[in-house]
């Protein structure tokens, strides 16, 4: 790997992280101007500011023909930002999980998940599988914002004091706002060029496959602002937002993020064996996984927390043993999907049963 190489992963990184914090606090505060619920703020602006850098490199890497490293960078986000962020959430503090999210957004982000295996399932994604997607997301964010009003007054305050949306307004305070989101995108843009032209040169020199370098360093770098919002969410002790956070991220990347980068693709995006084999299986059952999780007791404890971290932590491995050819990797696969899955699984449901029986599934 060159020098140069380097500096381009690591200033595509710094300048993705920067760009989409100042995205979310100009796009936040401009909408909250604009009398938007906060709640709505949280789960729409914010969940779409913490996928910009996934939104930036995707888009990046499809118009320039390199359509493994946007389908890994959108598997790979999802799966780290539930069993890494997360689960280092979970160890810092055991997290609270609202109704609504059992309700509406993890079954939402299940069937995301769903429907996006099923359109790539004839091995690409075409452009009107990605106006589906888009199509998909408005329609998500037009519901949230019609059933805003329902919004608690505790949780408008809760985004509040997370995103500082209750300061005095001035006069032309929303030219500043404004000015706030362009300097994201604009750092966000550069980001994504740097990044994915480093992790090109990086897949190249290292002769890994664009699917792999997506799946993992750049999986991990996008993933920075959610991991940055939810380890303080955590510190700060607010409710839920570590977790809204990541659902709604989770979902914008499958619906926004995947269906943009099919958009502007000068061909339909090709979709590995492999990652329809494997990278599509696991997210899912991360995504499955967080309902019986969440349900049971509607906290995540520090013991799920480091269940989440264990399971990625197996999961590198598997990309590492895929990465280098080794022979175990087909065994270390079908031991995951047919074995230790599965398992968990039925004890998560168990566990979710028994929390049922005994809290119920009231709105007290």
């Amino acid at each position: 790997m060159t020098v140069m190489t380097a500096v381009y992963l690591i200033a595509g990184l710094v300048l993705l992280v920067v760009g989409a914090d100042v995205l979310v606090r100009g796009a936040a505060k401009l909408a909250a101007r604009f009398g938007i619920a906060p709640l709505v703020i949280g789960l729409t602006v914010v969940a779409f500011g913490t996928s910009a850098p996934e939104t930036a490199v995707s888009v990046q890497a499809s118009f320039a023909g390199s359509g493994d490293l946007a389908i890994g960078n959108v598997l790979g986000s999802n799966i780290a930002n539930v069993l890494l962020v997360l689960g280092c959430t979970a160890l810092i503090a055991p997290l609270v999980v609202s109704r609504q999210l059992i309700r509406l957004d993890v079954p939402l982000m299940i069937g995301a998940s769903l429907l996006v295996y099923a359109l790539a399932w004839d091995g690409q994604l075409s452009r009107l599988d990605g106006a589906l997607l888009v199509a998909c997301v408005v329609i998500y964010t037009t519901f949230l914002i019609i059933s805003s009003r329902r919004a608690a007054v505790s949780e408008d305050d809760e985004f509040a004091r997370e995103f500082g949306l209750k300061e005095p307004s001035t006069r032309f305070a929303w030219v500043r706002d404004l000015l706030l989101i362009v300097l994201g995108l604009g750092l966000l843009v550069g980001g994504s060029t740097l990044l994915v032209e480093g992790a090109v040169s990086l897949a190249r020199a290292l002769g890994l496959s664009e699917l792999i370098i997506g799946l993992t360093v750049i999986a991990i770098g996008t993933s920075l602002p959610e991991l940055a919002t939810s380890v303080l969410a955590a510190f700060r002790g607010e409710r839920d937002i570590a977790v809204g956070n990541i659902v709604g991220s989770n979902i914008f990347n499958l619906l926004l993020v995947l269906g943009s980068a099919s958009l502007v693709s000068p061909a339909a995006i090709s979709v590995s064996p492999n990652a329809l084999a494997f990278d599509f299986p696991v997210m899912i059952a991360v995504a499955v996984a967080c309902l019986p999780i969440f349900f049971s007791g509607f906290r995540i404890n520090r013991w799920e927390g480091l269940l989440f971290l264990a399971y990625y932590a197996a999961y590198i491995g598997y990309l590492a043993l895929f990465a280098t050819g080794r022979p175990q990797v087909n065994a270390f696969a079908d031991a995951m999907l047919g074995y230790v899955l599965p398992l968990t699984a039925i004890t998560l449901l168990v566990v979710a049963a028994r929390a049922w029986k005994r809290h119920g599934f009231s709105d007290s």
